[in-house]
């Protein structure tokens, strides 16, 4: 069986895919899983770490783009199409599934033409236009967020959750308590965040005479990488200053605290490991689907948002010290953040893609798995 996965761009369409692929790989070795994406997206970096077989195409962005760019990118689309099909043919692929971005639409259109198994996977709690424009195409739609149903047709919604990948569960089980003194994650997503690292390094010598020992990591992105490593340098303060953290499972797991934006991925580790947070969502993202996301987290007791227009380093600063100075509201932060986790949405997803193509070897089912 071969399978194909559009998906890239940024590591909230990324990981879920990788999450789906590790998936179909447990349940049957043999599987051929490749990955359709872009020369610009962050899959070329990542699934090279990954092990994964990246297929490139032509696909540009249109939505929230000038004009000029958006109409590059509807340009690019024909010959996209064109490639999606070869890509189809040549491979002699059995399912296609799309998880947003610009190589989603004419993966799935293709798929549609060449009639053949198409599945689309949605993490985030507004769905991009991608899958909404595609939507029509698709045999399945999979949500993470029940919010999302209304955009595509009734009968082909499941509302799964978002694939995990299995380290990140794997680590729950062998993982010890951490001892000592507290320890903070930052991190802005697969690209990193400008405005949240400038706010910590604002608020850092607030946060190193609050919390003297107060272990810190904090990734980047590449583009900052210097500066703000520069700066806790500057500052005295002791700390793992990265670019890329590959490693995320072990990371989260040792943290008592994580600061982060909210895309869908970052929600579905936080509660897959039981962590409190500070999101400050991505004020940029297209229909907002980041404070979305975060205020969902919110409301279900696991997370505090604060709004990137009005954040300030002092404003960070005094919510990473409330919340690290009371034990209690950590606790209970940590249990209403696991209570949001939905840890078998691969295997869901996995074992309906498996009866949609008329498949029934799949050797590893396992009892959380549902019907069609």
């Amino acid at each position: 069986m071969t399978i194909l996965i559009a998906a890239g761009g940024t590591g909230g369409h990324l990981y879920p895919a990788v999450a789906l692929a590790r998936e179909f790989l447990r349940r049957d070795p043999s599987t051929r899983i490749i990955f359709v994406g872009t020369v610009k997206g962050i899959e070329t970096k990542v699934l090279a770490h990954e092990g994964f077989p990246l297929e490139l195409i032509t696909a540009k962005p249109v939505m929230g783009k000038g004009l000029g760019e958006a109409v590059r990118g509807l340009l690019s689309v024909p010959v996209g199409l064109w490639q999606s099909m070869r890509l189809i043919s040549r491979h002699r692929a059995d399912l296609v599934i799309g998880v947003g971005g610009y190589t989603s639409p004419t993966m799935l259109a293709a798929a549609a033409l060449k009639r053949i198994a198409r599945v689309i996977l949605e993490p985030n709690a507004y769905p991009g236009m991608a899958n909404i424009a595609v939507g029509p195409c698709a045999q399945r739609v999979f949500l993470a967020f029940e919010s999302a149903a209304d955009k595509f047709a009734k009968a082909k919604v499941r509302v799964v959750g978002t694939p995990i990948r299995r380290n990140f569960l794997e680590a729950l089980d062998r993982s010890a308590p951490v001892s000592g003194g507290r320890r903070l994650l930052i991190f802005g997503g697969s690209q990193g965040a400008k405005a949240i690292n400038s706010a910590v390094l604002d608020g850092l010598a607030d946060m190193a005479r609050t919390f003297p020992g107060l272990s810190i990591t904090h990734q980047t992105g590449e583009a900052d990488h210097a500066r703000v490593a520069a700066a806790y340098r500057h500052a005295g303060v002791s700390a793992e200053v990265v670019p890329f953290l590959y490693d995320m499972p072990t990371v989260l797991r040792a943290a008592d605290l994580v600061v982060a934006r909210a895309g869908a991925m970052t929600i579905a580790e936080l509660t897959a490991c039981g962590k409190p947070a500070i999101l400050i969502p991505l004020p940029t993202a297209i229909y907002d689907h980041q404070m979305k996301n975060a205020r969902a987290m919110e409301a279900a007791g696991g997370a505090v948002v604060l709004p990137q227009p009005e954040l300030t380093g002092a404003q960070l600063a005094g919510a990473v010290a409330a919340l690290l100075q009371d034990s209690d509201r950590l606790r209970a932060m940590q249990e209403k953040s696991r209570a949001m986790s939905r840890i078998d949405a691969a295997e869901k997803i996995v074992h309906e893609c498996y009866a949609l193509m008329g498949v029934n070897h799949d050797i590893h089912r396992t009892v959380g798995a549902t019907g069609v």
